[in-house]
């Protein structure tokens, strides 16, 4: 059974990620370091005792439809309402409308805790906070008024209503409707799929994002808006009104998030009301609904972020509770009578260390996008933070989340045979964990985001900027002359060299007008930075630590990651600066 790890999840925040200089600053106002523990304290005890128990019966039940209803596993209604209960929903809400206008930091902490829990069941929250994210900053003040307060308590969840079924990524082909009324409002009609948490029974109303087009609307991107449509109309005193024209019309049967109802919705197909037409009002302005919604997608990105991190933790610590009790065979230098206990196989605590190596990894990386985010929104220099926060966002979505299915896939390997049989529950974390290098944009396509639009910043001074902060935690590291390093100082020095050359031949292919060579190699590059961001905070944490005279395990760990993990960058720097001839090769043999 899953346990939070609040201890590595707070040291993570305040010693690694930078929360801690953040509170000596008074950037986050009367937040303290006791706060922030007690919060993380029953967070994690609320994922460990509450979440977690029902992610089975989740998986197993699945949602269901019944009768035109969608009716949520047994005993997640109840979760999703002591979740609520307990004022999560509205961690970084604004104050105004309920919430507790927190850090991000401690948010996707959280997060991580409750998708470690059960992906299924966090995916509600994920989804309704983005959506108070783009209400709050491009709904009208009659809309903030008549909905936030509700979305922010939980009272009523949120949904993102981007694809249907010919267009997948590309938003510029959708063909849903939106036509003007002259009392303000609009009418909606159109088909979405894969929307999740679309209908349920946890909440009393549920609030659509919907993009769609006007009869007027410019081509392409350029032509899309955006509509808040309520699943019941609210009257102006605050209560439920009628039924919207929407319903679900039927679920995905998907790989795994079985618990999460992933539906098909039908806007204004007359089943319900008078009038044909789902009713919604705008968000922002017409045609320029986009922008709006990239408000959410980019809360929605390093979300997704936290479930590779979850799903990589929960998964680390059944293969590694699995590794401990299981005996098998003799380990090479077992003194003991008897069968050793796998851990001590030399391949599996390999594969055990890449797992703890790969989480925490990640986790850093997110936290750390987070701390960005808050900066930006605190600290004086905003143009630098914002930067730093466009450019490590897709990095956070995508590493962690290809890091997600990596440990997953690790710890059924661990399990053996065992791990491929259900009923152990390490083949969960798997299925699960597939759709998040999916979610939210394709990690290919966060790849063309991180090379073409978040390497350019500022000319490049950003992220090479970013890179000379890296090769000072190389040199601390060399400096502090701690043995159990060993040679990590020289190793992380290599492997920052290999993402400075990919970088600036990047910089470069952009600047030349070849573009299509350089996303040849913006997947691989895209590793590239993770791992290089893996060996750094992880020899980053070790120092921290080891001031206090500790440090032992961080030090171990670090020094694996260096010793095997960063032996990668090299051929992916190859395969960054090869792009030329790797796309040569697709056009001959794709053709």
């Amino acid at each position: 059974m899953y346990k939070a790890p609040v201890e590595e999840i707070a040291f993570t925040l305040k010693h690694v990620a930078g929360m801690g200089e953040a509170l000596s600053n008074g950037l986050f106002g009367d937040l303290g370091e006791d706060l922030v523990d007690a919060i993380l304290s029953e967070a994690g005890r609320f994922a460990t005792e509450e979440v977690a128990p029902l992610a089975e019966i989740g998986d197993r039940q699945g949602a269901r439809l019944v009768d035109g209803e969608v009716r949520l596993p047994d005993g997640w209604r109840e979760l999703y309402r002591n979740w609520i209960a307990g004022g999560w929903n509205g961690l970084t809400a604004p104050e105004a409308f309920g919430g507790q206008a927190l850090p991000d930091m401690l948010n996707v902490a959280a997060l991580e805790m409750w998708n470690s829990g059960s992906m299924a069941f966090a995916l509600a929250p994920t989804l309704t906070m983005g959506a108070i994210e783009a209400v709050s900053a491009h709904g009208s003040a009659a809309l903030k008024d008549k909905y936030l307060a509700k979305m922010v308590s939980g009272e009523w969840t949120g949904t993102m209503n981007l694809t249907e079924p010919h267009a997948g990524s590309d938003l510029g082909v959708l063909k849903a409707r939106a036509e003007r009324r002259d009392d303000g409002s609009y009418r909606i009609s159109g088909q979405k799929i894969f929307i999740t948490w679309g209908e349920h029974d946890a909440a009393d109303n549920i609030i659509h994002l919907v993009l769609a087009r006007l009869p007027d609307a410019p081509a392409g991107t350029r032509g899309i808006s955006l509509f808040l449509v309520p699943k019941f109309l609210v009257n102006d005193d605050g209560s439920l009104g009628p039924r919207n024209d929407l319903f679900c019309h039927s679920l995905e049967h998907k790989l795994g998030i079985h618990g999460s109802p992933t539906c098909t919705m039908i806007y204004g197909d007359g089943r319900f009301g008078g009038e044909k037409g789902a009713i919604g009002w705008l968000i922002g302005e017409e045609n320029k609904g986009l922008a709006c919604m990239f408000t959410m997608m980019n809360n929605a990105r390093l979300a997704v972020g936290m479930q590779g991190v979850a799903i990589s933790e929960a998964a680390t610590q059944k293969a590694l509770a699995y590794a401990r009790e299981r005996t098998q065979g003799r380990a090479p230098d077992s003194t003991g009578a008897g069968m050793s206990p796998i851990v001590e196989h030399p391949d599996v605590a390999r594969m055990l260390l890449t797992m703890k190596a790969l989480t925490q990894g990640s986790r850093t990386i997110s936290y750390a996008c987070a701390h960005a985010l808050d900066m930006s929104r605190r600290a004086g220099d905003n143009r630098h933070w914002q930067e730093r926060a466009a450019l490590l966002t897709p990095i956070a979505k995508s590493f962690s989340t290809d890091a997600g299915v990596e440990v997953a896939s690790l710890g059924i390997q661990v399990h053996g045979g065992m791990g491929f049989i259900e009923e152990t529950g390490a083949a969960r974390y798997l299925r699960d964990a597939r759709i998040a290098p999916i979610y939210e944009g394709t990690n290919g396509i966060q790849a063309i985001d991180l090379v073409t639009r978040k390497l350019p910043l500022s000319g490049g001074d950003q992220v090479t900027g970013f890179i000379a902060e890296l090769k000072a935690i190389a040199k601390a590291v060399g400096r502090s002359n701690l043995d159990g390093f060993g040679e990590t100082a020289a190793r992380l020095a290599v492997a920052i060299a290999d993402l400075d050359a990919a970088t600036a031949w990047l910089l470069k292919a952009l600047a030349d007008g070849r573009a299509a060579e350089a996303l040849a190699g913006a997947s691989p590059y895209q590793r590239l930075f993770g791992l290089v961001l893996t060996g750094c905070y992880l020899a980053k944490g070790a120092l921290a630590e080891s001031g206090d005279g500790k440090g032992e395990s961080r030090i171990a760990l670090c020094r694996f990651a260096a010793e095997n993990l960063l032996a990668e960058t090299a051929a992916l720097r190859d395969r960054v600066v090869n792009g030329a001839a790797s796309l040569a090769a697709a056009r001959i043999l794709l053709a």
